[in-house]
This record gives C-alpha cells, sequence and structure tokens, in this order.
C-alpha cells in the first residue's frame, strides 16, 4: 500500500492519488454532522460515553471541543467507559495546525452544543428496533443540500465528519435494507466488535418494518426512516449539495459507506468528487471491512491517514494502538486535510505532540 506523505493509498489508488496533488495547498472547509439516536443507549452497543445515557452529550461536546478548545455541556471530554479520550481530540488538533476552519450541523439532538450550529430541522433519533427511527428524512436531505451547496462556494473543498454515537449500527441497518452485504463488516468504537448484538438489533427493526434484505435498494429515504439516525441524511444531503460543485472528502468509517449508498441513488453525478478520508486503525481493523462494503457501491478512492500513537506518552492514546475507538468526529479526514494543507510539513510525528499538548491541557482542566 503506498503512502504520500503520511496518507496511505487504500482503494483506486489513482484516483486518491489525482485528488491528493489536485488538493495539496488548497482551502478547505470542515463541517461536523452530529445526531443523537436512542440506539447508542442499548448496552453494549457503543463505547461513546462512559455510560449508555451519557451519549446524549458526546456529539455536542465533541463539537464544544472542536470550537473552544474544551466542553461546556460535560465536565472533562468525552471518554469511553474505560476513559480514553474522543477522537475529537485528534480532529480539533489537526484543524489547529493547519488553521482549517469548522462548522457544525445538526441533524437532529437531543442535547444542543453550546457553540453556535447549523440546525437542519431534524429530530433525535428512536431506537431502530421498533422500525420507525427518523422522522422527516425528505426534508433534512434537502435542506442539508441547500447548505451544501452554499458551503461549496467558500472553499475549494469540504470535509465532513460525524459525531454520533450508535452510528455503525444504524448504518448496518440502512446498508442491508438497501441490499448491500455488511453483515460483520461494519466497525466498532470496541476492541470486541459486537457484531452479532449489532445484527440482533437490525433484524429486530427490520422486522418491526416488515422489511427484507435489499427491499430499499431504490428508496434511501424509507431506509433511513426505518432504521437509520438524524446525523446521516444531514450527511447526505451536505454531500449531494457540496459535490455539484467540489470535491468532497468523507471524513469518517464504515458509517461512510451508508452515505454513500444513499447520495448514489439520489445523485449519482456526484460520486466523481468524491474520496472516503479515514484512519489507519480503521483500514487495519480485522474485525470490520470498510473497503468490502465500499465496492459493493462505488469506484471512490480510500485514503487513511497513518497516525501512530504507540509512543505516546499517555496511555489513554496508546489506547487507540489497541482497537479502541479507531475514528469519529471525522479525525481521519482531518487529519489527511491538514497533511495536504501543509504540503507534508505536518507529519504524524508532528500531529501527535499537539494532541499530547492539548491532551495535557484538558486533563489539567478537569
Amino acid at each position: 500500500m503506498r503512502k504520500i506523505y503520511d496518507v496511505m493509498l487504500v482503494h483506486e489508488e489513482a484516483k486518491g492519488e489525482a485528488l491528493l496533488s489536485r488538493l495539496e495547498g488548497k482551502r478547505s472547509l470542515f463541517v461536523c454532522t452530529i445526531g443523537t439516536t436512542e440506539t447508542a443507549k442499548i448496552s453494549g452497543i457503543s463505547a461513546a460515553g462512559k455510560y449508555p445515557e451519557l451519549t446524549d452529550y458526546t456529539p455536542p461536546a465533541d463539537v464544544e471541543l472542536l470550537l473552544l478548545g474544551k466542553c461546556k455541556c460535560i465536565s472533562g471530554v468525552p471518554v469511553t467507559p474505560e476513559g480514553i479520550p474522543t477522537p475529537a481530540l485528534i480532529t480539533m488538533s489537526a484543524l489547529r495546525l493547519a488553521d482549517i476552519p469548522a462548522l457544525v450541523a445538526s441533524g437532529g439532538l437531543k442535547i444542543n452544543p453550546q457553540v453556535p450550529f447549523l440546525d437542519l430541522g431534524g429530530n433525535p433519533g428512536r431506537d431502530i428496533r421498533n422500525g420507525k427511527a427518523v422522522n422527516n428524512v425528505r426534508e433534512v436531505i434537502e435542506r442539508a443540500r441547500i447548505a451544501g451547496q452554499n458551503l461549496a462556494k467558500t472553499a475549494d473543498y469540504l470535509v465532513v465528519g460525524e459525531s454520533i454515537p450508535g452510528g455503525t449500527t444504524t448504518a448496518l441497518g440502512i446498508l442491508l435494507t438497501m441490499g448491500v452485504d455488511a453483515r460483520g463488516k461494519v466497525s466498532s468504537s470496541m476492541p470486541g466488535n459486537p457484531h452479532e448484538l449489532k445484527i440482533k438489533t437490525v433484524e429486530a427493526g427490520l422486522k418491526a418494518s416488515s422489511i427484507e434484505f435489499g427491499a430499499l435498494a431504490d428508496d434511501p429515504v424509507k431506509a433511513v426512516s426505518c432504521v437509520g439516525d438524524p446525523m446521516i441524511p444531514a450527511f447526505a444531503g451536505l454531500v449531494i449539495g457540496a459535490a455539484a460543485r467540489v470535491p468532497v472528502l468523507m471524513a469518517g468509517g464504515t458509517q461512510m459507506a451508508a452515505v454513500l449508498a444513499i447520495v448514489k441513488v439520489l445523485n449519482p453525478y456526484v460520486l466523481r468528487n468524491l474520496v472516503i478520508g479515514t484512519t489507519k486503525w480503521i483500514i487495519t481493523d480485522e474485525t470490520s471491512d470498510l473497503k468490502g462494503i465500499v465496492t459493493q457501491i462505488a469506484d471512490i478512492p480510500i485514503l487513511a491517514a497513518d497516525l501512530d500513537f504507540n509512543q505516546s506518552k499517555f496511555e489513554g492514546l496508546k489506547a487507540y494502538e489497541k482497537g479502541v475507538v479507531k475514528e469519529g468526529v471525522g479525525a481521519g479526514g482531518a487529519t489527511i486535510a491538514a497533511m495536504i494543507k501543509s504540503k507534508g510539513y505536518i507529519t504524524k510525528e508532528v500531529l501527535l505532540e499537539e494532541i499530547e499538548r492539548n491532551y495535557e491541557v484538558l486533563l489539567g482542566s478537569k
């Protein structure tokens, strides 16, 4: 697998390389799309919060950290049950180093962040096991499309990330209803990927909504409505609006495959302007298969930030190398954008120094 700077070319290498050289030194805008779903409160589904009931606070706290350098809606920073810090720490550090502006867009929240954000008119997601997960999906996609169209006029390309606990389970639901074989292939914020629990959860939702595998291949709006989450229509709409004009780096792990499946049906024309940017930890994760899911949908490049926390002085960061967290809040995509904007000056070593510096400040402010 080849690298440019500290960016790994994982899939469709020639296209990925061409895009990296085209965007080198260019201006980007980072948009973090957030939402919450009751699905995250199913015990064992998500590690994005010390306790399941705290997952409502994780997305707002993540974006407060991005924009303010500290959280306001919670004390400290979002952590896993083992105390591992949010990947928003990586994203914040990358954006600061490269001086990349950031915006927040909400697909539907229980708790609003105490920073400015684009409200796309959605509601918090319900438990997908009831088969009625998300309201007004079509309206949110359309509002997000308009936002994406306008945001694309402000930068050479967009980097769109996400924060929604439980999101790989809802992504699995959407992929299965749309006929993409993602069983045992979606990632997890935990080292022990709870595939059986995720499949059982999704199957309960499919049964409740009387949907079989692939039945909604041409109806992504219904797929999200039944077994999705409110972040995904917001993300998909932003991509459709922005990618009609500029390249969009979809920053995330296996959830990006669900967004990609939706975008392909609603506007296949924009696929030529899409690339997925993730972290090395997603690519080396033996319990998931981002490339295997994406190749079933579209021939778009996959890039990965070759981050390395093995030498970190903090155990909380070293834990990333053991398969905890892996990705989120656009960490991989933000890192890639920082590296290419700086034309390689921002290396993984430079970034680790900045992450450790910020981690130290945050630990001291608890």
